[in-house]
C-alpha cells in the first residue's frame, strides 16, 4: 500500500496535464485543489509574468519556534572556524524542540530551489 499525501503535477501541455489528472482520479482516491499556493514549505505565486516562490513563511515560523523573531540578521550566526567540543557548551533543557528544529532546517536542503 502506497499512501502520498500530497502531489504536485506541472508541465506546458495542459492537454497531457487533464489526462494525467483523470487516470489518477480513476484509479486512485484524489482531488485537485486547484493552483499551487503553497508546498512543503514553500509559497508559490503565479502570475501571467511567471512564478514568484519563496520560504518567508517558513522561516518566519522557525524563528518563532526557537523565540528569535526579532533578532537582526548577520552573514554567518556563527565562526566557520570555530572548533566545537562535545564537553562544552550549553546543554538543552529541551532536546525534542532542537530536534524538531534539526529536522525541519534539514528537510528544506530536498526542496530548494
Amino acid at each position: 500500500m502506497v499512501y502520498v499525501d500530497d502531489i504536485v503535477i506541472t508541465g506546458n501541455d495542459a492537454t497531457r496535464i487533464s489526462q494525467l489528472k483523470d487516470h489518477l482520479f480513476s484509479h486512485f482516491q484524489t482531488k485537485d485543489l486547484g493552483s499551487l499556493k503553497y508546498f512543503l514549505g514553500i509559497e508559490v505565486a503565479q502570475s501571467k509574468e511567471g512564478v514568484v516562490i519563496s520560504q518567508r513563511k517558513y522561516a518566519l515560523d522557525i524563528l518563532k519556534e526557537t523565540c528569535l523573531e526579532n533578532c537582526r540578521p548577520i552573514d554567518s550566526p556563527m565562526d566557520p572556524n570555530q572548533n566545537l567540543m562535545m564537553d562544552q557548551g550549553e546543554i538543552f533543557l529541551d532536546p525534542e524542540r532542537y530536534k524538531r528544529l534539526v529536522r525541519k532546517t534539514h528537510l528544506s536542503h530536498y526542496y530548494k530551489t
